[in-house]
């Protein structure tokens, strides 16, 4: 039985993740800084729940220890993320972006997956097969945002964007670093969930579709690339 672990799966994305890898044959913990909010995603999905803030050392560490507990862990997928954004939901304008909220993005997208990865890795190796799933965004394809026929251009802020552009550096590094583990990087497309207000056109059953085509890899697969539902991305 694989088991896979999904960071802010309560809602959105993960959630749907969720739902298809456990019809999948897959034992899932659902991973939320609410408890509450956890709880009931996994009682209704019938998945198990962990809390795991992943902005908290002590937070990663104690779920470190439950899952290990429960047996191991198989897949790792780092879907918890946010975008600030102002209060009627616009981005924030790259020159008007302050030191603080890019601090603010980069302590949950990237420091966030760091702190995962350090604490889970270990657990990881133990894994016939172990993978891992980044996600990202087409806006962290530095080829897209400096490309004026690409939408990813028009994109007005900068903390979002370069905190996934930093994901996917955090991807390649960490596939070279295991050769034995598949680690990739998805874009899901701009879907519907809480991070952008509710304005994506995507479903999450839409988005989802490549978080849950590289959560099921094999050791044959591939490990170090960025991918969307239609193949690989550029960087």
């Amino acid at each position: 039985m694989t088991t896979t672990l999904i960071t802010g799966a309560n809602k959105g994305l993960g959630y749907e993740t969720a739902r298809r890898l456990i019809a999948e044959g897959h034992t899932v913990w659902i991973g939320a800084r609410d408890a509450e909010r956890g709880r009931q995603a996994a009682e209704r999905l019938g998945a198990s729940f962990v809390q795991l803030d992943v902005t908290d050392d002590d937070s990663v560490a104690a779920a470190v220890r439950t899952v290990e507990a429960q047996g191991g862990l198989d897949v790792l997928i780092n879907n918890a993320g946010i975008e600030v954004r102002r209060a009627d939901n616009s981005v924030v304008p790259t020159v008007e972006t302050t030191a603080d909220e890019m601090r603010k993005t980069f302590d949950t997208n990237v420091f966030g997956v760091v702190r995962v990865l350090h604490a889970f890795v270990p657990l990881l190796r133990k894994s016939a097969s172990p993978v891992v799933v980044n996600v990202s965004s087409g806006l962290g394809s530095l080829h897209h945002v400096a490309d004026p026929d690409q939408p990813a251009y028009m994109f007005p802020g900068m903390d979002y964007p370069a905190s996934k552009l930093v994901v996917n550096m955090i991807t390649v590094q960490y596939a070279k670093a295991l050769p034995d583990f598949r680690i990739n990087s998805v874009e899901p497309g701009f879907t519907k969930t809480d991070l952008n207000g509710n304005t994506g056109f995507q479903t999450v059953e839409q988005g989802s579709e490549i978080i849950v085509r590289m959560a099921l890899v094999g050791s044959d697969g591939p490990t170090g690339g960025y991918f969307d539902r239609n193949g690989a991305l550029p960087w």
